[in-house]
């Protein structure tokens, strides 16, 4: 029996539906590749996680079969998964010079720099992975040496554009790719995967240097210490702050483990021009006039932990706000992080700051008109949005029609599912394993929706942990029971309550043992659902109740 052609297979494993952790895989035969390997922060629900991580059961799967991992740029949400992979999968890593420096010191902290294999690639870089050749092209963004793939398949040409915008005056005077990208256009591109996070905005984003004249007028007529917040990585923006404060005769303080890491990696590799003197340390911030200091700082999006939001509420080591500071916010807040933003600003406007949060941000990635000219120079067959929410796949999904993709050729996908082409037409296929997988402190994946239901019930109504010793010969009740009330009510002012519970834990357990019961699990059960029926009857609350019977 003859066997079949192998197919191209594209596979999302994140990045789809949703904002952050993207990931998506190419396959053809007994090849596969990875392109970003991101992670997400966790949602308000997901109480006590740090990150969220595609689930990578597909690729630990199919291991041997993975012949590289291809980093578009170096944002979190784009190579924030990368150490949790590669414990898994010890592929080479390709990417630009600055992604990479950004990715050694990710690797670096989980002790993973030795072992994993790091290949810088550039504009002329062309590389062979198994059936695949893959071409980088540059973009504009947020971020430097940001980037995009040409991947050349058995099947035809697949363009993945990253995150991108096009910015006509970037602030590194690196234009994106035009010409490279219409050249893939007038050869023919079997598909497109490009980011969909501004679909819904129309017009274009504009250009980076808009927001450096507002940071230099800012800091030109800022009568005091101007504390400006913005996202680590953002290093053009940065590089504008840092403009601006020589400019204006300021000194720059750099507050926030990311912030710090992040400056030092890019003046280290030449992506920031910083003169001799104009940075100080945190520890000398109280040494130079009001006047001529700059604060950089993290905390851009109110979280509680960051620089910023320390420093509203007092407690930050190194500096406090005072009056007359001015604190600019140099970002939109990301959805889902509008409460804590508003917290924050509240916060530092009531310890006398003058705030300003609009007008000092534009966005890194492309609105409808910039997406509509990526169609058109590229002139995919199909079209797969990714990077964004459902909705801005469909509004994207809806700007590809509009350029003229026939609507037959358009796939919105959910992760795990399979787009398969096989001589130039595309179907579904099956889907593969799939999902999300959270982090914990240094746990990975041992946390999932049992444990933090537990966790929201915790929060809600507190535990009540009843402790009770029987005798191992007669069952009859040695000592307790003892109640324990951790987040349910207050001990002093609840003795009343606290005591009709003791006493019905007391009879529910002599019933049972008079009725020659005497296994924990169901003396367990009983208890609970006692105590559970009666708490709610008298306060409306349902703690979670934990019976612990000890044997003497």
């Amino acid at each position: 029996m003859a066997r079949s052609k192998p197919r191209l297979s594209i596979i999302p494993l994140g990045g789809v539906g949703e904002i952050g952790k993207n990931m998506t895989v190419y396959g053809y035969g007994t090849d596969l590749i990875v392109v970003d390997a991101g992670l997400k922060f966790p949602e308000e629900e997901m109480l006590g996680i740090d990150a969220v991580i595609p689930d990578v059961t597909y690729l630990i799967e199919n291991r041997d079969k993975v012949r590289g991992i291809f980093v578009t740029h170096g944002h979190e949400d784009h190579i924030g998964g990368l150490p949790y992979l590669l414990k898994e999968i010890n592929a080479p890593i390709y990417g630009t010079r600055l992604t990479l420096g950004l990715v050694e010191n990710k690797l670096k902290e989980h002790g993973l720099l030795d072992t994993a294999k790091l290949v810088r690639i550039d504009g002329n870089s062309e590389i062979k992975a198994g059936a695949f050749k893959v071409s980088f092209f540059y973009v504009n963004h947020s971020i430097p040496d940001t980037g995009g793939f040409a991947i050349d398949t058995p099947e035809g040409l697949v363009i993945h554009t990253g995150d991108f915008k096009f910015d006509q005056t970037p602030v590194d005077g690196r234009k994106a790719d035009y010409y490279k990208l219409a050249s893939y256009g007038m050869r023919g591109v079997l598909a497109l995967v490009a980011d969909s996070t501004n679909a819904e905005r129309p017009g274009y984003t504009p250009s980076e240097r808009t927001v450096g004249r507002a940071i230099s007028e800012i800091v030109m007529h800022a009568p005091g210490r101007v504390i400006l917040a913005t996202f680590a990585s953002n290093i053009h923006r940065i590089q504008q702050v840092i403009h601006a404060a020589e400019h204006a005769g300021r000194k720059v303080a750099i507050v926030g483990r990311s912030m710090v890491n992040n400056v030092q990696i890019a003046m280290q590799l030449g992506y920031l021009d910083v003169r001799p003197g104009t940075l100080v340390d945190d520890s000398d911030i109280g040494k130079i006039p009001v006047e001529k200091l700059v604060i950089l700082c993290t905390g851009s999006q109110g979280e509680p932990m960051s620089a910023l939001t320390r420093m509203a509420r007092a407690a930050h080591r190194k500096v406090e706000i005072i009056p007359g500071d001015t604190v600019v916010l140099a970002s939109s807040p990301i959805p889902g992080n509008e409460k804590y933003v508003s917290r924050t600003i509240d916060q530092l406007f009531r310890v006398g700051a003058n705030v300003i949060y609009q007008g000092v941000h534009v966005s890194g990635h492309g609105s409808q008109e910039e997406l509509k000219l990526m169609l058109n120079l590229v002139r995919p067959r199909y079209f797969l949005p990714v990077h964004g929410e459902f909705r801005m796949q469909r509004q994207h999904a809806d700007l590809a029609v509009a350029t003229g993709v026939d609507p037959e050729h358009i796939f919105i996908l959910d992760i795990g599912d399979v787009v398969e082409f096989e001589n130039g037409n595309a179907r579904l296929g099956a889907k593969v394993p799939s999902g999300t997988v959270m982090i914990d402190g240094l746990g990975v994946g041992d946390v999932g929706n049992i444990v933090l239901r537990d966790r929201k019930l915790l929060s809600q109504d507190g535990i009540l942990v009843v402790v009770v010793t029987l005798s191992k010969s007669t069952g009859q009740i040695l000592s307790g029971p003892d109640i324990i009330s951790r987040g349910f009510v207050y001990v002093r002012e609840s003795e009343a309550l606290l005591d009709e519970a003791n006493k019905l834990v007391e009879q529910t357990l002599l019933r049972m043992v008079s009725d020659n019961i005497n296994e924990w699990s169901s003396l367990k059960t009983a208890v609970r659902d006692a105590l559970g029926r009666f708490l709610y009857d008298q306060t409306r609350r349902r703690p979670m109740i934990l019976p612990i019977i000890m044997e003497a």
